[in-house]
């Protein structure tokens, strides 16, 4: 179902053009190219998710407090990779890991991973987001469902992921109907499996489904679920330079 902003009555525009949520690169030191393209002048980046091993890590990395540095310098916000496994996890785990983050990293907010999509798991994500607000006063949360959730989570997080698989799905994909209550700026896709040809079909069907956050890639996942993120695609340049209030829609 094509998708166009919305004139709902009391919804607002911040009047951000569509741009690059990064899910999370490879290590600094095994992804060096990546982690220095963001930086690179005039690269439409939103922000950046740091992912230092599963979460935080044990103890301080001093490549990702370089790399998150760099990133804060040149206006990219950093956000911290809290993984919260449909709901399985603690709030007390996830609240240490977030302080871990802040601690040594300095980022400016969090990226929750595998965030679920029911109706009845939301008032402990409600619970989560609202101590972490408290903790970074102010920052940056998306909830990365990776599918439509339950209308209410939009109430919730900055910016939710509504759609994360492979192409060959998301040229076929719909919309939910409710998402024509918020402005684009609020969601975010990640299609990877998108081959150079259709580069252009793409972005074109994120703009009708209203995602004003994007990651395109030509990279495979081979079962992780990570893997086709960690690297730049084929087409890093084109992508970068066709984003944009200027991409024909």
């Amino acid at each position: 179902m094509p998708h166009l902003t919305s004139t709902t009555a009391g919804t607002t525009s911040t009047g951000l053009d569509m741009g690059l949520g990064i899910p999370g690169y490879a290590h600094p030191l095994v992804a060096p190219l990546e982690w220095g393209e963001l930086t690179r002048p005039g690269t439409p980046v939103h922000w950046a998710v740091l992912n230092v091993g599963g979460g935080p890590g044990i103890r301080p990395d001093p490549h990702c407090l370089e790399a998150a540095g760099r990133l804060t310098n040149a206006g990219v916000r950093v956000l911290g990779h809290l993984d919260v496994t449909y709901g399985a996890r603690s709030y007390g785990e996830l609240i240490s890991e977030a302080n871990r983050y802040l601690d040594w990293y300095r980022v400016d907010g969090f990226f929750l991973d595998r965030c679920p999509t029911e109706r009845a798991v939301l008032p402990e994500i409600r619970r989560i987001i609202t101590t972490l607000r408290a903790l970074l006063a102010p920052g940056h949360i998306v909830l990365g469902h990776g599918a439509h959730p339950y209308p209410g989570y939009a109430e919730n997080g900055d910016q939710l992921v509504t759609y994360s698989g492979p192409w060959s799905e998301y040229r076929w994909s719909q919309v939910a109907e409710w998402t024509a209550d918020y402005p684009p700026e609020r969601f975010c896709h990640f299609v990877h499996g998108v081959p150079r040809r259709h580069l252009e079909e793409a972005l074109r069907i994120a703009r009708w489904q209203g995602a004003g956050t994007i990651w395109f890639t030509d990279r495979f996942g081979r079962g992780g679920r990570t893997e086709p993120w960690e690297s730049l695609p084929g087409y890093w340049d084109e992508i970068v330079s066709r984003i944009g209030p200027g991409v024909s829609e």
